[in-house]
């Protein structure tokens, strides 16, 4: 009796799963992860290390939900062209699995959640910070940008910028000139982070008409504009260090090793355009490159490792003051 029971209720069961998956689907969660981690990475900065766990809590769940509104609503988009994309046409729009009424008052939901926690449990600014982000990932890239300039992906990459101001904002409740450096940062990554990708799945977006830089212009000068985006990010990620001096030397060596693995990367890249395997090469290492660039800011944001690097500061300049002068 009990076995029948089971195998009668299983279907519904697994039915059930398979539409929370959907919607899940819908959120682009591999995106959100990466979003997630610079947005982690701005309150940790933000709050010298000791950030608030429960702050940090709400402030990614809200940051997840908006950055999940958004990514449905640009799936209710591109539900056209997503449909005929090989690698996008079984999402759950085109495929059917969920109604675009459905999918609109989800994101709907999100959004609103989003904005609530945030405005109760950190302040105003992070929470339409956070709408801001949504407004313009719809609006100005996916309506505007995304199907009718190659520059789509370089304004574009606003939107995927503001998280950290998001995480600081919940912080602090204002945004420093150290907030807009990792605006910088995320702003200057992108376009090298999603090129190589584009240039990957070319035929798709020419087989739609997005004009992505490498269906316009070829692999050839995309490849250059990833390497000049690439070799631009460098000093910007060490104005942290100078002249703004909210990270030191454990930041600095990071960033400056992460960084030349990137040009290295790149370089190649620019030397072997129609190299496919290359450009595959420089796109997972931009996501490496981001996870373990704000790794490096956490660490370097600790108390134990400021203590240790001034430490460590104070006993290089006391050796080199013991030293004998030297006479010309």
């Amino acid at each position: 009796m009990q076995e029948t029971l089971l195998t009668a209720n299983s279907p519904r069961h697994e039915n059930a799963f398979q539409v929370v998956q959907s919607y899940f689907q819908l959120t682009k969660p591999r995106i959100i992860l990466l979003l997630l981690i610079t947005t982690a990475g701005g309150m940790w900065i933000a709050a010298e290390g000791q950030v608030s766990p429960f702050l940090l809590m709400v402030t990614l769940v809200s940051g997840a939900f908006a950055a999940g509104s958004a990514n449905t609503i640009n799936c209710l988009y591109d539900r056209d062209i997503d449909y005929i994309m090989e690698r996008t046409r079984h999402r759950p729009l085109p495929s059917g699995r969920v109604q675009p009424m459905h999918a609109l008052s989800f994101a709907i939901v999100l959004a609103t959640i989003s904005f609530t926690l945030l405005t109760v449990f950190a302040n105003l600014l992070s929470a339409c910070l956070a709408m801001s982000g949504i407004v313009f990932y719809v609006l100005i890239y996916t309506h505007w940008l995304k199907r009718h300039s190659t520059q789509n992906i370089v304004i574009g990459g606003a939107a995927g910028a503001i998280p950290p101001l998001v995480g600081w904002a919940a912080v602090t409740g204002d945004l420093s000139w150290a907030a807009w450096v990792l605006f910088a940062i995320i702003f200057m990554w992108t376009p090298p982070h999603f090129w190589a990708l584009a240039m990957m799945i070319r035929e798709d977006y020419a087989k739609v008409g997005v004009p992505m830089l490498p269906v316009i212009e070829g692999n050839e000068p995309t490849s250059r504009q990833i390497f000049y985006y690439t070799l631009a990010l460098i000093p910007v990620t060490l104005l942290l260090v100078y002249p703004l001096h909210v990270m030191g030397a454990v930041y600095a060596a990071i960033s400056l090793f992460l960084g030349s693995v990137f040009v290295q990367k790149a370089w190649k890249l620019m030397q072997t355009p129609a190299d496919l395997q290359v450009a595959r090469s420089v796109f997972k290492y931009s996501i490496l490159y981001l996870m373990l660039l704000c790794a490096g800011m956490g660490l370097d944001s600790l108390p134990a490792t400021r203590q240790l690097t001034l430490a460590m500061t104070e006993n290089w300049n006391t050796w080199i003051s013991s030293l004998p002068p030297i006479g010309f």
